[in-house]
């Protein structure tokens, strides 16, 4: 039999902001301590390319899906119509490059984004000043280079005390880049952090890397992430074990609508992420994080409107259907191989697993069809419900035979594809009397 999965309201998933580390903890908490499941979506080019109409279609499609967390250039260095204006032709300096210039028409539609995502629940993953890849003409690096660290702490001052009162922002240095001058994004951190206190910071690194890796030594640096192409749940695994763990979410990996990935791919970057160590992971979609500026990505020619809608958000719509009912803050993963003992598979095609620290339930995902071996007294049962949860669709179906004793190995199997046609499914286990 199948049912559909619990879908938690968009009332009961209200975030109080600010968010906040606690030590201890590798995930977020809210104002009123609870868990942040980070579920973001990548919207780069949001403030710039968009009139507010449509600022307000993108974000009610987002916050029904489930997504709490945006990524979003304050600045746009190329990727849109007009850059670095906005839609409405209002530039964010009023000498261009000039970080001492900042002009109070653009910044206040930036205010209106950034309140209309609060207003909707969202997190913003803000790049005050994105470099761009290597250094070059995508992002804003060699204007900072021309402007210098006393101009760039006065811009972050700037930020700092503008932003102050905005308490869904969680500032995001860098972008696409690891800078050898480390000193000129220090000096926009410094300056924001000379008014305002309270605000978290984070970095967007190269490819391949992870933040800590490279701004570890920085005291300001209080959320960590991963940036991958290749296998997540390794990369994952890797900052989950680091012996002084910050909170870390998987912020970026292949988008949709880019590099031929397939929907069960999507799933999989998602899945190797939170059942390995992270508290969240960021979605992204070609059209839509660029919003169709013209002339970049002649090869796709989907709208963005269309790709809301695309497989993978519905897809990444069923990740959060299945966590966020649930104690997901609790997972440890299972990189002993003490649950999830065969069929894992490698690279891309590795099944994964995380059990509760209580044992009172665990998770395995698996990319494609295949039989996985599970030591059932790794659950605290007496007794484990086990089911099938398909990632297309978001429902259940009991594994035949359940409840099975919670002792001693036992195989799985899905009987057949998912909805969607693919392999990849889900494996629940629940502790019950």
């Amino acid at each position: 039999m199948s049912a559909l999965a619990p879908t938690p309201s968009v009332a009961s998933g209200e975030v109080i902001f600010p968010l906040r580390v606690e030590a201890g903890k590798r995930y977020l908490v809210d104002a009123a301590a609870n868990p942040f499941l980070l579920h973001g979506d990548t919207a780069w080019s949001l403030i710039v390319q968009l009139t507010r109409e449509d600022i307000d279609v993108y974000l009610d499609d987002r916050r029904a899906r489930g997504f709490n967390t945006l990524l979003v250039n304050l600045l746009e260095h190329k990727f849109a119509n007009n850059a670095p204006q906005n839609i409405y032709g209002q530039a964010p300096f009023l000498v261009p490059g000039d970080f001492s210039t900042p002009n109070e028409a653009y910044f206040a539609h930036a205010d209106w984004v950034l309140r209309r995502a609060a207003e909707k629940g969202f997190l913003v993953l803000l790049v005050p000043a994105y470099l761009g890849y290597g250094g070059g003409d995508e992002g804003w690096y060699q204007e900072a280079i021309a402007n210098g660290a006393a101009k760039l702490r006065n811009y972050g001052r700037y930020l700092g005390q503008r932003y102050q009162d905005f308490t869904n922002i969680l500032w995001t240095h860098g972008g696409d880049y690891n800078p050898p001058n480390k000193a000129l994004v220090r000096a926009i951190v410094d300056g924001i952090r000379t008014y305002d206190t309270r605000a978290l910071h984070s970095a967007h690194g190269a490819p391949e890397t992870a933040v800590v890796g490279y701004w570890g030594s920085d005291a300001w640096l209080q959320v960590n992430n991963i940036y991958t192409y290749r296998t997540v749940y390794s990369a994952a695994l890797q900052q989950y074990e680091r012996p002084e763990p910050l909170p870390f979410f998987l912020v970026e990996s292949t988008y949709e609508n880019a590099d031929g990935i397939s929907e069960q791919g999507l799933r999989t970057q998602a899945y190797h992420a939170l059942l390995s160590g992270a508290m969240g992971q960021v979605f992204g979609n070609g059209p839509i994080w660029y919003f169709n500026a013209s002339g970049f990505f002649p090869s796709v020619s989907i709208d963005w409107r269309q790709a809301l809608n695309g497989r993978g958000s519905q897809s990444m719509a069923q990740v959060r259907h299945l966590f966020a009912p649930r104690r997901w803050w609790m997972l440890e993963p299972d990189s002993s191989r003490a649950t999830l003992s065969g069929g894992l598979g490698s690279d891309k095609d590795r099944a994964v697993a995380a059990r509760a620290s209580d044992r009172s339930f665990a998770i395995a995902y698996m990319p494609s069809i295949r039989t996985v071996t599970v030591n059932l007294g790794q659950l605290a049962g007496p007794r484990v419900k086990a089911q099938w949860y398909d990632p297309a669709n978001g429902t259940y179906t009991m594994v035949i035979g359940s409840p099975f004793l919670a002792s001693g190995s036992h195989t799985f199997r899905p009987t057949g594809s998912n909805t969607s046609g693919y392999g990849d499914w889900a494996l629940v286990l629940e502790s019950m009397q």
